[in-house]
C-alpha cells in the first residue's frame, strides 16, 4: 500500500509540475508579442499637379475678377513649366497631351489680352474648355473640379 501512496504522490506531483510548465510558456508567449507601428507616407504632388493646383486658384481669381467686370491684364504664373514639369507617377507626355498643352496656353494668355475683340467671358471659358478637353483624354479626376470655373 506505501507504493500505492507513493505513485500516487508521483503522479500529481508530476501533473502539478506540468501544469505550472505550461503555465510559465503561454506567459512567456504573450510577453513576446510585439505591436507593429504603423508607418505612414504622405503624400507629395509631382511638380505638374502643383503647377495645375495654382492654375486652377488663378483660374478661380480670374473667374472672380470677370464676374466683377474687371479686365486682368498679368499672367502670374510661367505656362513655360508646362512643358518641363515632373508629372504624376504613371503619366508622362504624350502626342494627344503635347497637342492640347500649347493650344492651352495660348487660350490662357488671351484672356489676358486687353487688345482682343472677342469678350473676355468667351475667351476665359475657352480657355477653360481647352482644360475640359485635354482632361477628357488624359487625366480625367479633375473634371468635375474644373467645370466649376466655367461662367454660366
Amino acid at each position: 500500500m506505501a507504493y500505492f501512496c507513493n505513485s500516487r504522490i508521483v503522479l500529481i506531483f508530476g501533473v502539478l509540475v506540468f501544469a505550472f510548465q505550461s503555465c510559465k510558456e503561454q506567459e512567456k508567449v504573450e510577453q513576446k508579442t510585439v505591436e507593429k507601428k504603423v508607418e505612414y507616407e504622405m503624400y507629395t504632388p509631382s511638380e505638374m499637379a502643383t503647377f495645375m493646383n495654382a492654375m486652377y486658384a488663378y483660374n478661380v481669381q480670374l473667374k472672380q475678377q470677370i464676374i466683377k467686370g474687371e479686365t486682368p491684364v498679368v499672367m502670374p504664373l510661367d505656362l513655360m513649366k508646362m512643358h518641363t514639369a515632373e508629372m504624376s507617377n504613371g503619366h508622362g507626355r504624350t502626342p494627344v497631351w503635347n497637342s492640347f498643352v500649347n493650344v492651352f496656353i495660348e487660350a490662357q494668355q488671351s484672356v489676358a489680352d486687353t487688345l482682343s475683340n472677342v469678350d473676355l467671358k468667351e475667351r476665359y471659358n475657352d480657355a477653360i474648355n481647352n482644360c475640359l478637353a485635354c482632361h477628357k483624354t488624359e487625366c480625367t479626376g479633375p473634371i468635375p473640379k474644373i467645370k466649376k470655373l466655367l461662367i454660366q
